[in-house]
């Protein structure tokens, strides 16, 4: 990868979290440096999606400390996250089904939008050229994610694997220098697969946006990070390059089932 992969930007130290007498999450600590691909993988389970939700503000740890870029936090706020350039896509897509393609994608930059919603609403002066700006932007995204041709098409009458494309069009309407994606690829065939992961790593350079991302698929998340922590039952089980992870036998019993 042609990137150059900088300082530690996000740092996660000894998070547990529970619901109710349940673990979730037990003594995760890692690090994610800024413009790589840090990948999260693990049975079903494991504690995936609960460490994104700790990492945006959706869940509060009992314990640990979240560190970006250089700022303590024991529990990290949605709106605040946002504003500093943390963007989300979910596994279970979040998205305005009987709107349009570049709506839902919009939607994206309200927080980058200075006029009040009355102005937008009547779309006079400055808010007027504000939303020029903002459209401009959006239809920059649109071709980067080759979905001109269903700019005006309700999302929910597109086939899924383009729903997930929206769904990340979305997140980057918010010009993140932080993306979080939760499965991505999750149901999609194989080349909706591919196409995804080129997107994915045409974000990270393009858009320089420093990823951390979820997914099952093994060979993809060997094809595409830099770096994998493994979690099993809530606990971290391994870290490092994909190689090294590969090839530990922790990670081959609890995720693959079987020497491969």
């Amino acid at each position: 990868m042609g990137r150059e992969i900088g300082e530690v930007i996000l740092e996660l130290e000894n998070i547990s979290l529970s619901f109710g007498g349940v673990k979730a999450l037990t003594d995760i600590s890692f690090n994610v440096r800024e413009h790589e691909v840090r990948s999260i993988i693990g049975p079903n389970g494991a504690g995936k999606s609960s460490m994104l939700n700790v990492i945006n503000g959706v869940y509060a740890p009992q314990v640990g400390e979240i560190v970006f870029r250089g700022e303590h936090f024991r529990k990290m706020n949605p709106h605040k996250v946002a504003m500093m350039g943390v963007a989300r896509t979910f596994q279970n897509l979040a998205l305005f089904k009987g709107m349009s393609v570049l709506d839902n994608i919009m939607a994206g930059r309200n927080l980058k939008m200075k006029s009040s919603i009355i102005a937008q609403m009547i779309r006079v002066g400055p808010a007027e050229r504000e939303e020029i700006r903002h459209r401009e932007y959006v239809e920059h995204i649109i071709d980067f994610l080759e979905i001109q041709a269903y700019r005006k098409t309700a999302v929910g009458q597109l086939p899924y694997g383009l729903q997930k494309r929206v769904d990340l069009g979305r997140a980057l309407a918010m010009e993140p220098s932080l993306l979080l994606l939760d499965e991505p690829m999750a149901g999609m065939n194989v080349e909706e697969k591919q196409d995804m992961c080129r997107f994915v790593l045409d974000v990270n350079d393009e858009f320089g946006a420093t990823i951390v991302l979820i997914e099952h698929d093994m060979s993809v998340v060997m094809d595409i990070s830099d770096r994998v922590v493994v979690l099993d039952y809530g606990k971290k089980i391994a870290d490092g390059p994909p190689d090294e992870v590969r090839n530990n036998e922790d990670v081959i019993t609890a995720y693959l089932g079987v020497a491969h």
